[in-house]
């Protein structure tokens, strides 16, 4: 109980963090980047003078992020309250990241599921989105020739997978938290399962 309790706690913190306006945005370790394997189409647009759809299209990237991370909590939630005997066992004695992992690996299928549709309409909003896919098809003809790295085509399973991925570092910091500072365990039950006493 005092397993499920750390990880509820932390997962509605996190999802509250990614969540909030800017969660991801200004957030430099989770901001969505333009993707890095299409530096090279983002110089491009700049050079054409598209600075501002660039910018605007890796602002909406985020904010895709951000609505699509408010659906997270009863997925995370279900998790913890699926999780067995063993797999509290497992997470406590496991390594730092052990619960983050167990999430992770529970609740990935299901996250990608709901956070898809969101990241879609978000994008399906900005200009810049309506030319990405043929922009990416016909970068990469090019770069068969000239050796470059291919890009996928698919931004919304890139925001998605991102989303996803950004939301699991906030988990993960939660729960680096709650193992080492005893002011984030904040429940005699916390205190009791990672306190040690």
């Amino acid at each position: 109980q005092g397993l499920k309790e750390a990880l509820n706690k932390g997962a509605e913190k996190s999802v509250s963090l990614a969540s909030a306006l800017d969660g991801f945005n200004k957030n430099e370790r989770i901001r969505i980047p333009f993707p890095a394997e299409a530096e090279k189409m983002k110089n491009t647009l700049r050079t054409i003078g598209m600075t501002k759809q660039v910018e605007e299209f890796e602002l909406t990237m985020n904010r895709a992020a951000e609505n699509a991370a408010k659906e997270a909590v009863p997925v995370l939630l279900d998790a913890v309250k699926s999780m067995t005997v063993a797999d509290g066992f497992a997470i406590l004695k496991g390594e730092e990241n052990a619960a983050t992992s167990y999430l992770q690996r529970t609740t990935t299928a299901s996250l990608t599921e709901k956070f898809r549709p969101i990241v879609e309409k978000a994008t399906k909003e900005v200009a810049l989105t309506n030319y990405w896919t043929p922009l990416a098809n016909g970068y990469n003809k090019a770069s068969s020739f000239t050796g470059g790295k291919a890009v996928d085509p698919d931004l919304d399973a890139y925001v998605t997978q991102k989303a996803i991925d950004g939301l699991f570092t906030l988990i993960a910091d939660e729960e680096a938290s709650i193992r080492k500072d005893p002011l984030a365990r904040t429940s005699d039950l916390l205190k009791r399962v990672f306190g040690g006493n």
